[in-house]
C-alpha cells in the first residue's frame, strides 16, 4: 500500500473530521496551541475510545500492511541471533527490531506517502472550515475584532456556568506583579482587576511561573472572601486548570483546594446542626458544595494518571484528602456531636465513595492510601463504623414501622423540600458513604488489619467479625423502602441491596472470604432468617419489613401489597434455601430444613413461568436438579412437583410430534445422528435425573403397562411409561403406537444402554423387566430366514444398537478386559465385523485373554512390608511405617500388590488396626458366621443376579473356582445378618429404607474375590473392617438404616459417601482443577453424582481388576480421605476428555459409557499424596463427624 487513492483520501477526510469532532471538547478547552498539539499527543492516554475511532483503525492496518512482513523478518533475524547468545532480553529485541524498521527502506516510503496524502487532506478540511465560517458573517466579524486586539478566544466552559474569555500571554515580570495585586491587603478593585487578568491568562503559563508559590497563597486566601464573585472566579480557574493542566502542577492547585475547606471546617466560623437539615439553594453551602464538587471531580480523575509520576505527589493529595475528611469526626469536648463534617458533603456528591474505590483499585495508590489511613487518619475508619453502628442501633430499637421507614425515608415531592435534605436524610447519606467506604475496605488484606477499631462510646472494640455479623444483620434489620429522592436514580441504596453486593464481591475474593465469611458468627448470622422461618417466627420479620399503610389510602389496596410483599419476602427466602442444594452436602442440609419438596416446587414453577432463561441460570437449575437426583428425597420431590411429568412430554413432543408448525409446511427430516439435536438435551435431562437412587424410587416394585392396545394420542407421563413405549418394545402394539419407531427406540435403546453403566440400575431393571431376554427376542426376529442352517442378522441402526447393550450389561469388566462393539458401520466388504447372536453365551471375541502374571514374590520392598504387618510393633508409629512402606512398593513395583499378597497385606493390617481402640470408629458386637445363622434366609432377586455376574467376572479372572456362588450368597447373607444388629427402626416413605439395602453389596463381592473365594477369610475380614471409619465410605450397605448415625440422617436416605466425600470432590476439583469444575457446571452436571456411581460399585467396569485391588488398598492403607484423593486423580487424568466432550455436548454420557483408559492408580499416587497435607486436616474431621451430624 504505497500510495492512495482519491477514494482513500475522501475516506481519511471523513475519518479524520470524525475523531476531530468526537475530541472537539477537549481541544477547545486548551489555553493554548501548544496545549492543544500536548492534548492530542497523550490523547491514547486519557481518552478511553482512542482505539475505536476508525481514524486510529485504519492508520493501525495500514501500518501492519506496510510493515508487518518487515517487522517479521527482523524478530526471526533478532530471535536467531538471541538463540546464538549475540543479543539478550526481550527489552533488547524490541529496541533493536524498532530500530532497523525505522531504517527501512518500506518506513520510509510509508512515511513519505502518509505526510503527502495528510497534507491533501489537512488542506481539504482547512478549505472547508474556510467555507463554513464565510456562511457566518457574525462569526467573521467577530474572528476579525479578536485578531485586531491580540486575543485568543477560548470556548471553555466548566460544569458551573458558560465562562468565555480572553487569553493574554504574560511573561514573568508581569506574573510577579499579578501576584502581588492578589495579595489580600490589596484594595478590592486592584483584586477583582488582578483577578481578571488571571482568568484571562494561560492556567499552564501560571503554575509554570516562579511567582505560583505567593499567587496560589493569596489564591486560596480569596477563596475564603465574602464577595461570591472572588471564589467563584478562583473555582473556575482551578477546574480549567485541572482539565488541561498536567498532573504535576494539577496536585497543587488541588491541595490548594482542599487546604482552604479544611481551614475553612477548622475556623469555628462554621457550623450547622446536622438536625436543622442543609438547604443547597443557600448561598453559602451552594458555594461550599461547588468547592467539594470540584474537589471530588479531581479525586475520581487522578489515579488516571499519578501513576506516571513520582509517589510524593500522590501522596500529597491523598494526605490532604483524609485530612480533610478527618476534621471533626470524633468531636472534642467544645464541639457539638450534632456537628456537619466535610465527609456530610462529601457523601452528598459522592454516596457510594467512588472516590474511595478507585483510589483503592490499584496497588501503587492503595498501599499509601491504606498506610496513612493506619498511621494518622484510622479516626475516618472509627467514624465510618461508628456510623454503621448507630444506624444498625436504630433500625433495631425501632419498633413502629411507620416510624422505622418514615424517619430515613420521606417521600419528597413538594418544590419547598426539592433542594434541601433533612436531618435523617443526611444521616442516612453518610451511613451509606460509610458502609460502601468499609466494603471496599475489607477487600484488601491491609485494609482487614486495620481491625479491630476502638470506639469512644463502647467498652469493647469492634473486630472484623464483628463488623461483618453488623453487615449481615443490616440486611434483615434495615426497612423496606419507598421511592424516595434517593432511589428514583437507577442505584439501589437500599442497606439490603448495598451489603448483599458487598458480601457477593467477599465471595469472589478467595482471601476475603476466608478472613470475613468463613466464621461461625457470620454464618449463624447468614443463617438467622432461615433459623426463624423454622421456628416459625419468620412472619414477625417479615411484618416489620413491610411499610405500614398510610392512614386513609385504599385499605385492600394496601393489604393486597403487604401480601404481595410477604409472598416475595417467602420467594426470597425459598430461593435462597433452593441454593443451597447446588452442593451435596447443602441439599443434605436442606433436606434437614423440610422445605425440599417447597424448594423444588418453586423452582419448577420459576421455571414454568419463564419462557427464556439465560444460559447460566440454565446451567445453574441442570446443576440443582442432578444434585437432587442422585438422593432418594430429592428424586420424590422433583416427582411430586411434577418436574418429571413436564420432562418427560416435552421429550414426547420432540421425539414422537416434534414442532406443529413445521409439520405443517414441511416433512420432517431423517436425523443424521442417532439422537437428533432436538431431543439432545432432554436426554441429557433423564440421564441427569435417572440415577440409582432415582431409579429405584420411581421404578421399585412398578410392572410394565404392557397395554393391547396404545392410543397415537397417549402421551407418556413418567419414567415407567418412558421405559414401556421406547425401551421394551415387546409387542406389535407399541411399535404401531409411535410415529417414529426407529428413531424413538434407538434413543429408548441409547438410554437404556446409559443407565445400564450404573451396576446397579441395571440388575433392578434386568430383574422386574427381564431386558436382555427383551433385547436377544428382538435380535432373534431380527434374522434373514435360510433355507439352511441359522439365517444372517439383518445389520440396520437397531439391531447395532441392540447387540452394543447386549455386550455391554451381560459382561463385567475394565478397559482391557472386555471389548464393547462399535456403533458404527465400516467403510469396506464387512461394515459390521463384531458377531451378533440371539442367545447366551456371548461370542468369545468380546472378552480379552488375561495376561498370566509372574511371581514377584522375592522383593525386598515387599518383604519389609510383610514383615512389619505380620510382626507389628505396638507402638504409635507402627500403622504410619506401614502406610509409608507401601506407598514405596506402589510406586516401585505397583503389580506385585495382587492376588494372594494382596489379601495377605490388608487382612494383616486391617487385622491390627481393629484390635485398637484409637484406630477403631465403630464398636460392634461378636458375631459368629454359621451357616445355621442364614439357613431360612435368602436373597433378593437384585442380589441372586449381582452373584451371578460376580462369579462369571471372578471365572473369568481365574480368581474363582465351582461352587463360588453358593460361597458369596452365604457371604452376603451373613453381611446382612451382622449389618442387621446395627440397624435402627426408622418410618419413611422412601423405598430405599423399606428392609434391606436397596442395591447390591459390590464391595463385599469384591472382598470375596480378592480372597480368591474363601468365604471364611471374607466374612473374618469384612467383621474387622466394619470398625474401622474407612467402612463407612467403602462399604455402602455398612451405613443403612444404621444406628450409628443421627435418626436425620437416617430417614434422608442420603449416604455419607454422598455428602461428605463426593461433596469435598467437588469443593478439591474447585480448587485443584478449575476447568474441570467449569466444564462440570456448564454441562448441568455434577461431578458427586459420577462419584457416587464409581464409589458405589467400586469403579467396576470403569477399571481394571488390578486397579480396584489397588484402590481399595490404598484407601484401606491411607485412610478414607484418599477415596477423595483418588476421584480427583481420576479428573486430572481424564481432564481434556472432559474438555473436548463439554464441548461436544455429551459430558455425562462419556463419563457414564467410557471406562477409565489408561489410569493407573500407582501413576498417581504422589499426586495424591501432595493433596493430603493440604486437605486432609478438614476432610478427616468432617469425615469422623459423620456420627454427629447435626441437621
Amino acid at each position: 500500500m504505497s500510495h492512495f487513492t482519491s477514494e482513500d483520501e475522501a475516506l481519511l477526510q471523513s475519518m479524520l473530521r470524525q475523531l476531530l469532532q468526537s475530541v472537539k471538547e477537549k481541544i477547545t478547552g486548551a489555553p493554548s496551541v501548544e496545549c492543544a498539539e500536548e492534548i492530542l499527543l497523550h490523547l491514547e492516554e486519557t481518552d478511553e475510545n482512542f482505539h475505536n475511532y476508525e481514524f486510529v483503525k485504519y492508520l493501525r492496518q495500514y501500518i501492519n500492511n506496510t510493515l508487518g512482513s518487515v517487522i517479521e523478518e527482523e524478530t526471526e533475524k533478532c530471535t536467531s541471533a538471541q538463540n546464538q547468545g549475540e543479543v539478550s532480553g526481550y527489552d533488547t529485541l524490541v529496541q533493536h527490531v524498532t530500530k532497523k524498521t525505522r531504517e527501512s527502506k518500506e518506513y520510509r516510503e510509508m512515511m513519505l506517502a502518509l505526510k503527502n496524502v495528510m497534507m491533501v487532506v489537512v488542506e481539504s478540511l482547512i478549505n472547508k472550515f474556510e467555507e463554513d465560517r464565510m456562511c457566518n458573517k457574525e462569526l467573521d466579524s467577530k474572528t476579525k475584532k479578536e485578531c485586531q486586539s491580540g486575543y485568543y478566544t477560548d470556548n471553555c466552559s466548566d460544569s458551573d456556568s458558560s465562562f468565555n474569555q480572553s487569553y493574554t500571554f504574560m511573561n514573568q515580570e508581569q506574573l510577579q506583579l499579578l501576584a502581588e495585586r492578589l495579595d489580600p491587603i490589596q484594595p478590592k478593585e486592584v483584586r477583582q482587576e488582578a483577578l481578571q487578568t488571571l482568568c484571562s491568562a494561560p492556567p499552564s503559563d501560571i503554575l509554570n511561573s516562579e511567582s505560583w508559590p505567593n499567587l496560589r497563597k493569596h489564591l486560596t486566601m480569596s477563596l475564603s472572601d465574602p464577595d461570591a464573585t472572588f471564589s467563584e472566579k478562583i473555582l473556575r480557574f482551578y477546574a480549567k486548570t485541572f482539565s488541561s493542566s498536567p498532573f504535576n502542577m494539577t496536585r497543587e492547585v488541588y491541595t490548594s483546594l482542599a487546604k482552604h475547606l479544611e481551614l475553612y471546617f477548622l475556623s469555628g466560623e462554621y457550623y450547622l446542626p446536622i438536625s436543622a437539615g442543609l438547604d443547597v439553594s443557600n448561598t453559602d453551602i451552594n458555594r461550599l458544595l461547588k468547592k467539594v464538587r470540584l474537589l471530588n471531580e479531581y479525586q475520581k480523575e487522578a489515579p488516571s494518571f499519578w501513576i506516571r509520576h513520582p509517589e510524593k505527589y500522590m501522596e500529597e493529595i491523598v494526605e490532604c484528602t483524609l485530612s480533610l475528611l478527618s476534621v471533626k469526626c470524633e468531636p472534642g469536648p467544645l464541639a457539638s456531636p450534632e456537628f456537619l463534617s466535610p465527609v456530610y458533603f462529601l457523601a452528598l456528591l459522592d454516596i457510594k465513595a467512588v472516590w474511595f474505590k478507585k483510589w483503592t483499585h490499584a496497588y501503587y495508590s492503595r498501599t499509601v492510601v491504606l498506610r496513612l489511613l493506619e498511621k494518622k487518619y484510622k479516626s475516618l475508619i472509627n467514624a465510618a463504623v461508628q456510623q454503621c453502628l448507630d444506624y444498625f442501633e436504630f433500625c433495631k430499637s425501632a419498633v413502629d414501622r411507620t416510624s422505622r421507614v418514615g424517619v430515613f425515608s420521606q417521600q419528597r415531592c413538594s418544590d419547598k423540600q426539592k433542594f434541601a435534605y433533612t436531618g435523617p436524610e443526611l444521616q442516612y447519606i453518610y451511613f451509606v458513604h460509610s458502609l460502601c467506604l468499609l466494603g471496599r475496605l475489607l477487600i484488601y488484606k491491609q485494609g482487614r488489619n486495620l481491625f479491630p477499631v476502638q470506639l469512644k462510646n463502647r467498652k469493647d472494640r469492634i473486630s472484623l467479625t464483628d463488623l461483618l455479623v453488623l453487615f449481615t444483620q443490616l440486611i434483615y434489620y434495615s426497612p423496606s423502602y419507598p421511592k424516595t429522592a434517593l432511589t428514583v436514580h437507577t442505584d439501589n441504596y437500599s442497606p439490603a441491596s448495598l451489603v448483599i453486593e458487598i458480601l457477593q464481591v467477599f465471595c469472589d475474593q478467595t482471601g476475603c472470604a476466608a478472613e470475613c465469611l468463613y466464621t461461625d458468627a457470620v454464618i449463624d448470622a447468614l443463617l438467622h432468617p432461615i433459623q426463624n422461618l423454622l421456628s416459625g417466627t419468620e412472619t414477625s420479620l417479615l411484618s416489620e419489613r413491610i411499610p405500614t399503610p398510610v392512614t386513609g389510602a385504599n385499605s385492600p389496596s394496601s393489604i393486597s401489597q403487604e401480601s404481595k410483599n410477604v409472598s416475595l419476602s417467602e420467594e426470597t427466602l425459598l430461593d435462597a434455601l433452593l441454593n443451597f442444594s447446588a452442593t451435596p452436602k447443602g441439599l443434605f442440609l436442606l433436606h434437614s430444613t423440610g422445605a425440599m419438596n417447597d424448594c423444588v416446587t418453586f423452582m419448577f414453577s420459576s421455571i414454568s413461568k419463564r419462557k427464556q432463561i439465560s444460559e447460566c441460570e440454565e446451567f445453574g437449575n441442570g446443576v440443582i436438579v442432578t444434585q437432587m437426583a442422585t438422593t432418594p428425597t430429592g428424586a420424590v420431590a422433583l416427582q411430586s412437583s411434577g418436574f418429571i411429568k413436564a420432562l418427560v412430554t416435552e421429550l414426547w413432543a420432540l421425539l414422537e410430534c416434534g414442532k406443529d408448525d413445521v409439520r405443517i409446511t414441511q416433512p420432517r427430516s431423517t436425523p443424521v445422528d442417532p439422537i437428533d439435536q432436538s431431543c439432545q438435551k432432554s436426554f441429557l435431562s433423564l440421564i441427569n435425573l435417572l440415577t440409582y437412587p432415582a431409579v429405584f424410587e420411581l421404578l421399585s416394585k412398578q410392572d410394565m403397562p404392557n397395554k393391547p392396545v396404545y392410543s397415537l394420542r397417549e402421551i407418556p407421563t413418567d419414567i415407567i411409561d418412558i421405559i414401556d413405549r421406547l425401551i421394551i418394545l415387546n409387542s406389535e402394539a407399541k411399535i404401531h403406537s409411535l410415529f417414529s419407531y426407529e428413531q424413538s427406540h434407538i434413543f429408548g435403546l441409547r438410554l437404556l444402554n446409559v443407565l445400564c453403566c450404573e451396576l446397579n440400575t441395571l440388575l433392578l431393571l434386568e430383574t422386574q423387566y427381564k431386558v436382555s431376554q427383551v433385547l436377544l427376542t428382538a435380535q432373534e426376529e431380527n434374522v434373514i430366514e435360510a433355507s439352511k442352517g441359522p439365517g444372517d442378522f439383518i445389520i440396520d441402526g437397531l439391531s447395532i444398537e441392540r447387540n452394543h447393550v447386549l455386550v455391554r450389561i451381560n459382561l463385567i469388566g475394565g478397559p482391557q478386559e472386555r471389548i464393547l462393539p462399535l456403533r458404527v458401520l465400516d467403510k469396506g466388504s464387512d461394515p459390521y465385523p463384531w458377531p451378533m447372536f440371539s442367545s447366551f453365551p456371548l461370542p468369545k471375541c468380546y472378552l480379552s485373554k488375561i495376561p498370566r502374571k509372574a511371581d514377584f514374590r522375592q522383593d525386598n520392598d515387599l518383604d519389609k512390608l510383610l514383615s512389619l504387618l505380620k510382626n507389628p510393633d505396638k507402638q504409635s508409629g507402627w500403622a504410619e511405617n506401614c502406610r509409608k512402606q507401601f506407598c514405596k512398593v506402589m510406586k516401585a513395583k505397583p503389580d506385585i500388590i495382587s492376588g494372594m499378597i494382596l489379601a495377605e497385606l490388608i487382612e494383616k493390617f486391617v487385622s491390627h488396626l481393629s484390635e485398637s481402640p484409637l484406630d477403631c470408629y465403630f464398636s460392634t458386637e461378636d458375631y459368629k458366621a454359621t451357616d445355621a445363622n442364614v439357613k431360612n434366609e435368602s436373597l433378593s432377586s437384585v442380589q441372586q443376579l449381582g452373584v451371578e455376574m460376580t462369579v462369571r467376572y471372578g471365572k473369568y479372572l481365574n480368581l474363582l473356582k465351582e461352587h463360588a456362588e453358593n460361597e458369596l450368597s452365604l457371604v452376603l447373607m451373613n453381611c446382612e445378618k451382622f449389618l442387621k444388629q446395627q440397624q435402627t427402626t426408622v418410618v419413611s416413605s422412601l423405598c430405599c429404607l423399606q428392609g434391606a439395602y436397596a442395591g447390591y453389596d459390590w464391595f463385599a463381592s469384591s472382598v470375596f474375590l480378592i480372597m480368591s473365594g474363601d468365604r471364611e477369610k471374607t466374612l473374618t475380614f469384612l467383621q474387622q473392617f466394619s470398625r474401622l471409619l474407612i467402612s463407612a465410605f467403602l462399604w455402602l450397605p455398612r451405613l443403612h438404616i444404621s444406628m450409628h448415625l443421627p435418626i436425620t440422617t437416617v430417614e434422608s436416605g442420603i449416604h455419607p459417601v454422598y455428602f461428605c466425600s463426593a461433596h469435598y470432590v467437588e469443593m478439591l476439583l474447585k480448587a485443584e482443577l478449575p476447568l474441570v469444575f467449569s466444564a462440570f457446571h456448564m454441562s448441568g452436571f455434577t461431578p458427586s453424582q459420577i462419584c457416587l456411581q464409581w464409589i458405589t460399585q467400586c469403579f467396576w467396569n470403569y477399571m481394571d481388576w488390578s486397579e480396584i485391588c489397588h484402590y481399595i488398598a490404598t484407601c484401606i492403607f491411607l485412610g478414607p480421605d484418599y477415596q477423595i484423593y483418588m476421584c480427583i486423580a481420576v479428573f486430572r487424568h481424564l481432564q481434556q476428555d472432559i474438555l473436548k466432550h463439554t464441548e461436544a455436548q455429551d459430558l455425562q454420557v462419556f463419563l457414564k459409557e467410557e471406562a477409565l483408559h489408561g489410569f493407573r492408580v500407582s501413576d498417581y499416587l504422589e499426586y495424591m499424596e501432595s493433596l493430603e497435607p493440604i486437605y486432609r486436616p478438614v476432610l478427616l474431621k468432617d469425615m469422623r463427624n459423620i456420627r454427629v451430624q447435626t441437621a
